[in-house]
């Protein structure tokens, strides 16, 4: 009888374990910027449109920004649990593909609607924007119209920028300089730095002190203005276009190889370019879409400046320079 019950209970625990073996499996990990998982993000409702259709679980692992995201996968390696890396950008993605660490997408089949066709087999395009100057227009009545009256204005009137290391928007407006001045850039950081109130380890830590009037301007995206126009009714902060033009930026997705053995991997990228993906980008995340959404654009969108010129090194150009072009950033800051 002890051995009979013995082999049942066994047997039991062994179909348990297969079981729980099973559910985790239906799990989805997926590694991500804080913006896009906090509570007025994108992620909560991707996450809950996502789980109604795979019958599985989305767990998000959240870090300061882009940048970081990288260099956290870089130091975990092959023993990752991210199924997904959402929030690299197109500066990062041969840094990214030269770790080893991600598997191609299959979709190119489907077309975005990105700038510059742009186009990837291992990182998928999710949205899009344009870095700019986001000004206070209650404390400031001329703004600079050109990253030359940006690096030589008044002194007094303070910039907020993120840190290249950690941040994609840090790093973008790093290559903007960069793109506009060549081997002079360091010279234009050194002015521009007398402008500087602070670097901010990622875009959200820098926002949230530009909202509190710590400064009149901080770096973010043509499209943040829209956000002040719907959510708060205001038009006070309002975005500038560059006469030289404004840097683009495209953002993505990729799965690890440690997913592309979990379906749900697969099942969420192709997801992310449907409706229950696309329509909550715009109003959360406060970038435009990369695919068709179900209704168009609220017009506040419309609104929107529009650079003239667009503005992108290639990835492996920034693969080849960027830490050079980091320790040139470094030196010219530290002046």
């Amino acid at each position: 009888m002890f051995i009979r019950n013995l082999l049942l209970t066994t047997g039991l625990l062994s179909v348990l374990s297969l079981g729980a073996s099973a559910a985790q499996a239906q799990d989805l990990t997926i590694y991500t910027y804080d913006s896009f998982t906090s509570d007025w993000g994108p992620g909560p409702k991707v996450k809950e449109n996502f789980e109604k259709s795979c019958g599985c679980t989305v767990n998000f692992v959240a870090v300061a920004d882009g940048v970081a995201l990288l260099n956290r996968l870089k130091l975990e390696g092959k023993s990752t649990k991210a199924d997904i890396v959402l929030g690299l950008d197109t500066n990062l993605i041969n840094d990214a593909k030269a770790s080893g660490l991600f598997a191609p997408h299959g979709l190119n089949d489907v077309k975005s609607n990105v700038p510059d066709n742009f186009q990837d087999e291992v990182f998928l395009p999710y949205d899009y924007s344009y870095f700019a100057v986001i000004y206070d227009s209650e404390k400031m009545k001329n703004p600079p119209k050109s990253m030359a009256e940006l690096i030589d204005g008044d002194a007094s009137q303070k910039i907020i920028l993120m840190d290249p290391r950690t941040s994609t928007p840090g790093l973008g407006m790093m290559l903007w300089v960069k793109d506009l001045y060549g081997d002079k850039a360091g010279e234009q950081w050194q002015k521009l730095s007398k402008r500087v109130l602070t670097v901010t380890p990622g875009w959200s830590e820098g926002y949230g002190l530009f909202t509190k009037g710590e400064a009149p301007m901080v770096l973010s995206y043509t499209t943040s203005a829209a956000y002040h126009m719907i959510s708060d009714k205001t038009e006070r902060y309002k975005a500038v276009t560059f006469e030289e033009g404004n840097y683009l930026q495209i953002e993505l997705a990729g799965q690890t190889i440690n997913g592309a053995k979990n379906p749900r991997a697969a099942e969420f990228l192709k997801f992310m370019t449907t409706a229950g993906f696309q329509d909550v980008i715009p109003q959360t995340n406060w970038m435009y879409p990369a695919y068709d959404t179900s209704a168009p654009l609220d017009a506040a969108f419309d609104a929107l400046p529009k650079p003239d010129k667009s503005l992108l090194i290639a990835s492996e150009t920034v693969a080849q320079n960027r830490k050079a072009w980091v320790d040139e950033w470094l030196k010219a800051m530290s002046r």
